[in-house]
C-alpha cells in the first residue's frame, strides 16, 4: 500500500514561516528604530540592522524570486541610481555614504517582504510587528507611570531627565491625557504605527485571517493607542483612508461610467478640500491643535527651500537622515533645543538633497504605487477568462498603506527612511510583481 505524503499549506511551510519570521522582526527593527537606538546605542543599533538585513538576503535568496525588468518598478531604480551617483558632487560624501549604507539595509528588507512572502504574508508581517510595537509601547509607557514616576531620559544622554522634552524617551504623561511616545520616543511615530495597526487589523477582520475575538483586542488597543498619540497628521491620513476606502468599495461596485463619475466626484472633492484648507487655515489647523506656524515647520521649510535654490536640480547630495554637520546650512536648524535631522516634508528633503530631478522620479515611485494600488483594490483578480472571482480584502492593503506614507509626507520625511521606506520599497515592489491578490483561503490564526 502506497502512502500520500500531505504537503502543508503554503503559509505554513518551513521556508514561508522562516520568511514571515524574518520579516517580522524586519518591520520590528525599522517600526521600532528610535526606541533600540535608545536601548542599544547606535552602534549597537548599527550591529543590529546588519544582522537583520543579512538574514533577510539569505531568505530572500532562498526564496529564489523570479527577477524580470519587465516586472521591476523602474523609477525605484532610477531614484536609487541617482542617490548613488550624488556621491560624486555631493557637499558632504561622508555622510552620503554613510546614509547610503542604510538605505541599502532597508532596501533589502523590503524587497523580502515583496518577494518571499505573497500578499497575505505581509499582511501577516505586518500585523503581527505592529502587534509587538504597540503592546511594547503600552507597557513601556504603564511601566514609566507606575514604577519610575517621571520623565525617561535616554539611558546614554548625559543630560538626563535635564534634557528638552522632544529629546525625551518618555514624558511620564500616561495618566495625565498628554500626548505618549511610546516605545520609539515620537508621538508622531507611535501614531502612524497606531495607524496602520488598525488599518491592518481592521482588514485581517474582514478577510477573516484572524480570530475575530484577538481581532478585535488588537483593533482595540490601537485605536487607544492612536487616541493618546493625538497625532494631528495621522487625524488627516485618517481622514484621507476613510475617503479612500469609501470611494474603493464604490468603484467596486460601478460601472465603467460610474467610475468616471465616482473620479469627477473625488476630483471636485479634493479641489473643494484644498480651498477650505488654505482659505480656512487658521480655522482648521486649531482643529487639528496646530499653531499658525505648524509647530515651526514653516520656518524649517524655508531655510530648506532657500538652500536648495541654490543646487535646484541635483541637489548637494544625498543624506537621509540628515547626519550632524551634513547639510551645509549656515548654522544647524534647532527647534525647542533639538537640532533637527529631517526638513519634515520629504518632498523638500527630496529636493534639497537630489534636486528637481530628484523629486521628478521620487513623484514617479509614490504615483505609481498609488496608481497600481488603486486597481488592486477595485479590480477583481483576474485568474481565468471569467470575470467573477470574489474580492479579497487583504486588495484594500497595499492602497492604504500607501495613502497613510503619502500623507505622512507632507508633514514628515520618514518615508525616505527605516520603516517608510521599508513600506514604499515593498509597495513598489509588491504591486509591480504581484498585481493580482485573491482571497485568503487560511484558517484564522
Amino acid at each position: 500500500m502506497s502512502v500520500q505524503t500531505v504537503s502543508p499549506p503554503r503559509d505554513q511551510d518551513t521556508r514561508t514561516l522562516l520568511a514571515t519570521g524574518v520579516s517580522t522582526l524586519g518591520l520590528v527593527i525599522a517600526f521600532g528604530g528610535d526606541g533600540w537606538r535608545n536601548l542599544l546605542t547606535w552602534p549597537g543599533y548599527i550591529v543590529l540592522c546588519i544582522v537583520v538585513a543579512i538574514a533577510s538576503a539569505v531568505v530572500l535568496v532562498r526564496s529564489r524570486p523570479r527577477l524580470r525588468w519587465s516586472t521591476t518598478p523602474k523609477s525605484l531604480v532610477a531614484f536609487l541610481a541617482l542617490a548613488f551617483l550624488s556621491l560624486a558632487w555631493s557637499a558632504y560624501p561622508g555622510p552620503t555614504a554613510a546614509t547610503l549604507v542604510g538605505t541599502v539595509l532597508t532596501t533589502i528588507v523590503g524587497c523580502t517582504l515583496a518577494l518571499a512572502l505573497d500578499w497575505h504574508g505581509v499582511e501577516r508581517a505586518l500585523g503581527a510587528s505592529l502587534r509587538w510595537l504597540i503592546g511594547l509601547s503600552l507597557l513601556f509607557e504603564l511601566v514609566v507611570a507606575t514604577i519610575i514616576r517621571g520623565p525617561l531620559a535616554r539611558p546614554w544622554d548625559g543630560r538626563g531627565a535635564d534634557a528638552p522634552l522632544m529629546d525625551l524617551w518618555s514624558r511620564n504623561v500616561l495618566f495625565e491625557g498628554d500626548r505618549i511616545q511610546g516605545w520609539v520616543g515620537n508621538a508622531n511615530l507611535l501614531g502612524i504605527i497606531a495607524l496602520l495597526g488598525i488599518v491592518v487589523f481592521a482588514v485581517q477582520l474582514a478577510d477573516g485571517s484572524v480570530r475575530r475575538t484577538t481581532g478585535y483586542v488588537w483593533l482595540g488597543l490601537a485605536a487607544i493607542t492612536f487616541g493618546l498619540t493625538r497625532s494631528s497628521t495621522m487625524m488627516v491620513a485618517a481622514v484621507a483612508c476613510i475617503a479612500v476606502l469609501s470611494a474603493a468599495l464604490l468603484a467596486r461596485r460601478a460601472s465603467p461610467r460610474g467610475r468616471l463619475a465616482l473620479y469627477g466626484g473625488a476630483g471636485a472633492l479634493l479641489v473643494a478640500a484644498a480651498v477650505i484648507a488654505i482659505g480656512f487655515r487658521g480655522a482648521v489647523l486649531g482643529l487639528l491643535g496646530k499653531s499658525a506656524d505648524l509647530t515651526g515647520r514653516i520656518d524649517i521649510w524655508a531655510e530648506v527651500a532657500s538652500l536648495a535654490e541654490r543646487r535646484p536640480w541635483f541637489g548637494w547630495g544625498y543624506s537621509s537622515p540628515w547626519l550632524p554637520g551634513a547639510v551645509p546650512f549656515d548654522d544647524p536648524i534647532v527647534r525647542n533645543g533639538v537640532e533637527q535631522l529631517q526638513a519634515h516634508n520629504a518632498w523638500l528633503d527630496v529636493w534639497l538633497q537630489l534636486g528637481i530631478v530628484g523629486v521628478v522620479l521620487f513623484a514617479g515611485v509614490v504615483v505609481s504605487v498609488l496608481w497600481r494600488s488603486w486597481f488592486i483594490a477595485i479590480d477583481r483578480p483576474r485568474t481565468g477568462l471569467v470575470d467573477d472571482a470574489p474580492y479579497s480584502m487583504t486588495a484594500l492593503l497595499p492602497l492604504l498603506v500607501a495613502v497613510v506614507l503619502v500623507v505622512q509626507s507632507l508633514m514628515e520625511s520618514r518615508i525616505l527612511i527605516e520603516s517608510g521606506w521599508v513600506l514604499l520599497v515593498a509597495l513598489a515592489v509588491g504591486t509591480k510583481v504581484r498585481p493580482l491578490i485573491e482571497r485568503s483561503g487560511g484558517v484564522p490564526a
